[in-house]
């Protein structure tokens, strides 16, 4: 995987100005890409932060939604001398520029101590690593709405393409008017193509976002569960699942 500079990174993936902004900030770049990635994958713009300085600097110019933070980065004036940063203080700093903003705190310690610290100095949820991508989108789902951060076109549970529709609150389906009626996977399938109109995502990337692991030589259940939404999506209607041969499957409008 080829990772780029821990500082600045910026992931546009067709995001809007309506998008909820997330800043990472986490100085293990293999980490930093994956979680800005899952992120990119639920419509949001995500920009990323290797050190202390590089996140007050995003935080200023970013103006983020929510916040993910390790508990441990570069470029600070940790006690030990080591030049590591204590993110309880780093949050110290960050509240300047983002009073309001909801955190998220990853760390790889499990001690209540840590917890209780960082929850006390303003953080308001915490992860241990290791952790699923997709606890992460829902921790920080969960902490954009209970606060308010994000605008109410940003927190609205409608997906739509074409005459297709999605409530993520209520997991109701119509097409064309006429409910849709789903099975909890064949909901989350539908949910993943539909918060990525028009791109093409591979039966790996729907393995990783919908069953959340690895099916190894079983990747054949993409395709099957493909043509279980398609009986139900497009039957008697313009097709709007698409195959690319070779590449992965997409949804647009029909006709």
């Amino acid at each position: 995987m080829t990772v780029s500079s821990p500082q600045g990174r910026t992931e546009p993936s067709g995001t809007t100005e309506d998008a909820v902004r997330v800043l990472v900030v986490d100085d293990e770049d293999p980490l930093a890409e994956l979680l800005s990635m899952a992120l990119r994958y639920e419509g949001w713009e995500v920009r990323s932060a290797g050190d202390v300085a590089g996140a007050v600097r995003a935080a200023r110019d970013f103006r983020p939604d929510a916040l993910v933070l390790d508990v441990a980065l570069p470029g600070g004036d940790g006690p030990d001398g080591t030049g590591r940063a204590d993110g309880v203080s780093v949050l110290g700093r960050l509240r300047r520029e983002l009073p309001d903003v909801p955190v998220l705190f990853l760390t790889a310690r499990d001690a209540a101590a840590d917890r209780i610290a960082g929850l006390t100095a303003g953080g308001d949820d915490h992860l241990t690593k290791p952790f699923g991508l997709e606890e992460v989108v829902a921790r920080l789902r969960g902490l954009i709405r209970r606060s308010g951060a994000a605008a109410p076109e940003r927190a609205a549970s409608l997906l739509v393409v074409g005459d297709l529709v999605l409530d993520e609150d209520s997991h109701e389906v119509s097409r064309a008017g006429r409910a849709v009626h789903l099975t909890a996977t064949e909901f989350e399938l539908l949910r993943f193509l539909m918060r990525n109109p028009r791109r093409v995502l591979s039966k790996a990337q729907i393995l990783d976002r919908v069953w959340s692991y690895d099916f190894g030589g079983r990747a054949n259940v993409v395709e099957l569960y493909i043509s279980y939404l398609r009986k139900k999506i497009d039957a008697g209607h313009p097709p709007m699942i698409h195959t690319r041969r070779g590449a992965g499957y997409l949804i647009k409008p029909g006709g």
